[in-house]
């Protein structure tokens, strides 16, 4: 049988050629080198980092030099070689402005706080953020991705990207194969033959929602719904929070409400809290976990109008805490930490483009959410 194409070259042989080619040339560029030596830009940037934390060679944006070797040349649209030009190290400490890419779904709930976090610890380590809002949607995500990555050049990338469905699916693995540093925002991926973890920080809710039920179980209350968010990623973890912490404290699960609302601009949204106020009368439910703010304010107001009054015949818990305390009464509300998942995102997008281990472990940063108690529960 004959095979076609070279063979595959071994890690320690393709290593020695960098160096050559490094002697030849003075500088080289990881695209360069993953074409030439026919395998992926993550495996250049792993051999480029084996490579300087031995001493060999020297780490520069884009690729590597000799150690006092001579600055990296660009090319021009022609493919001739422009004049060479000076490139500073990688890593802190270089002088050198890294550029960090930040993809989040929206730019108004939720999100803003996230995002002042992440420019502020960027602004503090020298750092800038270019940032991108996309919709909720896989391909809107990929492209703006694509465009901070072949447009901007940034050195590393924040996302929360859809994760879901195929084209989320499909999303997750073009990431793990980025030629930058990725970590995802408020979003867990596992991807590979081995359901390899990618790096994230994300707020524990199921925790939260935890936290909430248990708050409410020890007011008294024996049947605790839950009234979720539609097509929010959230959903999933509040639920299983709710769950579990309720099969936990032997409290009432069959027949209490477990809930998903429409979207709020849906002509039934009147009619969907009619529909949950009514079963938690007809149940008997005295007490509600809603994500999130918008819905749980809709449902106090309903509650008003139909004479139930909080927290005295339903006790309401709200999860976000963007405007929990505008209502009447002041909204009970678990706090994810949004402040602290911008500042750990930054940090282990920053120890990563800094770090000269090619062996480096993923990190997955959890935090644990808060819970504010104020009139509606107590």
């Amino acid at each position: 049988m004959t095979l076609s194409g070279p063979p595959a070259s071994l890690p320690d042989e393709r290593r020695t050629r960098v160096v050559e080619l490094l002697r030849r040339r003075g500088s080289v560029r990881v695209a360069d080198l993953a074409e030439e030596l026919d395998v992926s830009v993550i495996t250049v940037r792993r051999d480029i980092a084996l490579l300087a934390s031995q001493g060999l060679i020297r780490r520069v944006r884009g690729g590597a030099v000799l150690r006092g070797g001579a600055p990296a040349v660009e090319s021009d649209e022609s493919g001739e070689e422009a004049s060479p030009r000076p490139v500073a190290e990688e890593g802190a400490g270089d002088g050198r402005r890294l550029t960090i890419g930040m993809v989040v779904p929206s730019l108004d709930y939720y999100w803003p706080e996230v995002i002042r976090s992440v420019r502020e610890a960027a602004a503090a380590a020298g750092a800038r953020v270019v940032l991108r809002g996309a919709t909720y949607q896989a391909a809107d995500e990929r492209r703006q991705l694509s465009g901070l990555m072949d447009l901007v050049g940034v050195d590393g990338l924040l996302v929360a990207p859809t994760t879901t469905g195929d084209d989320g699916e499909e999303l997750v693995r073009w990431l793990r194969r980025a030629p930058v540093p990725v970590v995802l925002i408020e979003r867990a991926a596992a991807v590979g033959p081995y359901e390899e973890a990618m790096e994230s920080v994300i707020s524990d809710h199921a925790l939260g929602a935890a936290m909430a039920v248990r708050h409410l179980a020890a007011l008294g209350h024996r049947r605790i719904g839950v009234v979720t968010t539609v097509h929010s990623p959230t959903t999933p973890h509040v639920r299983r929070g709710w769950r579990q912490a309720c099969q936990e404290l032997g409290l009432e699960l069959d027949g209490t409400p477990d809930l998903t609302t429409v979207d709020q601009r849906n002509p039934e949204w009147n009619e969907v809290m009619d529909r949950i106020l009514g079963s938690c009368l007809d149940t008997g439910t005295t007490a509600l976990l809603v994500h999130s703010d918008p819905e749980a304010i809709s449902l106090v107001e309903r509650c008003q109008e139909r004479g139930v009054r909080v927290p005295a015949d339903l006790a309401v818990v709200t999860y976000d805490d963007e405007v929990a305390e505008l209502c009447d009464p002041p909204l009970t509300a678990v706090r994810p930490p949004r402040k602290a998942i911008g500042r750990a995102a930054f940090g282990l997008l920053q120890a990563r483009l800094t770090d000269q281990d090619p062996h480096r472990p993923t990190h997955r940063v959890v935090i644990e959410p808060r819970l504010i108690v104020r009139s509606s529960s107590s």
